[in-house]
């Protein structure tokens, strides 16, 4: 068996949290015909004892999952209101204007930059999948289609390009190479620059047994424990952060380099930091404990189905994952709709 290390500190990872079997990319929808070449990968997701990053290991490559993407931000409009409201506060908290440069990673369609360009400052999105970037571009929003690394990042710098403000609205959770990503992203923020990441809370995964959240997608799980000593790492402090109930609880923090005296750092990090380590997230045994609500949660879930399969047959699902890992038998759902930007939907039986 190959040995898995942490995507962070390299440490062997020994720590099974819970195994989910084999199931398919959660957003690749096949067409009928291309069902019989469908691929199959394990869902077996450790807890680093030294650092308590939870992950998954790197089954493919981002490239094979992010270059065709079926996911467009702007189909959702609480999405777009919550873009909205974020680009008002950011703009008035930190006085963003026509002189700063924002740059959002993985920008999508332009469904954030938008509104930093109807206030005249000045952006660049970096959007992987090449689809979504030719939307973004056609809306007229400037978009470069690469994948972040840092050697993008030290590209963009010799271009005379470094950013007053660094957005990355949930794709922190979607890099292999952590290390890497942390670091472009420090060569690219100015001296008295800004970063600002939201990403699912690992607190109210655990705490409310979200384990239909954890797939091949997602790499990382991330807890502000962890994040604060990654950070530090790569010589950036995290000064603030906001609880947000996007995706089923998460995070939004504040990052700038450590020599940055200009942002003083909020209670609000500690506090939270505090409330992590009463729920346990700096123990082993509170992630074991987990594993144990999961397989009784689908245990119920297989009975619920076997009781209530005569009444329906048809239900709507945040990603392929949920059915899958209860069951793989048909005899438990006739079929299911999963609805798709441009009102596409795709039946499977």
């Amino acid at each position: 068996m190959t040995q898995v290390n942490c995507r962070f500190c390299n440490s062997k990872l020994n720590n099974v949290i819970i195994d989910l079997g084999e199931s398919p990319l959660a957003n690749s929808y096949l067409k009928k015909e291309d069902f019989e070449q469908e691929k199959f990968f394990r869902l077996k997701v450790y807890i680093c004892s030294k650092c308590f990053l939870v992950q998954i290991e790197e089954i493919e490559a981002p490239e094979e999952i992010f270059s065709n993407y079926a996911y467009f931000s702007s189909y959702s409009q609480s999405w777009l209101t919550h873009a909205k409201k974020f680009t008002e506060m950011i703009t008035t908290k930190f006085n963003f204007n026509k002189n700063s440069l924002v740059i959002e990673i993985a920008s999508n369609d332009g469904y954030l930059l938008q509104y930093f360009q109807q206030k005249k400052i000045p952006i660049l999105g970096i959007e992987p999948a090449s689809n979504i970037a030719q939307v973004a571009i056609s809306k007229n929003i400037p978009t470069k289609n690469v994948f972040f690394e840092s050697k993008i990042a030290l590209d963009l710098v010799k271009d005379g390009k470094q950013a007053d403000l660094i957005i990355g609205n949930n794709v922190l959770a979607h890099v292999p190479k952590l290390n890497d990503f942390i670091k472009g992203l420090k060569i690219l923020l100015k001296d008295t620059g800004i970063i600002s990441l939201e990403f699912p809370h690992l607190l109210q995964l655990m705490k409310f047994n979200q384990f239909d959240t954890i797939y091949h997608e997602h790499f990382s799980y991330f807890s502000l424990i962890t994040l604060k000593n990654i950070f530090s790492h790569h010589n950036l402090k995290i000064f603030d952060v906001d609880e947000l109930k996007t995706h089923g609880g998460s995070l939004r923090i504040y990052i700038t380099h450590i020599e940055n005296n200009k942002v003083s750092k909020n209670e609000n990090v500690e506090n939270l930091i505090n409330k992590e380590k009463e729920f346990g997230l700096d123990q082993i045994k509170t992630y074991e404990n987990f594993s144990k609500n999961t397989i009784n949660i689908k245990n119920e879930l297989i009975e619920f189905l076997k009781i209530s399969k005569k009444n329906w047959n048809v239900f709507f699902l945040k990603n392929n994952f949920d059915v899958l890992h209860v069951s793989k038998n048909d005899d438990f759902l006739k079929s299911f709709v999963k609805l798709l930007p441009k009102g596409t939907a795709r039946k499977f039986f």
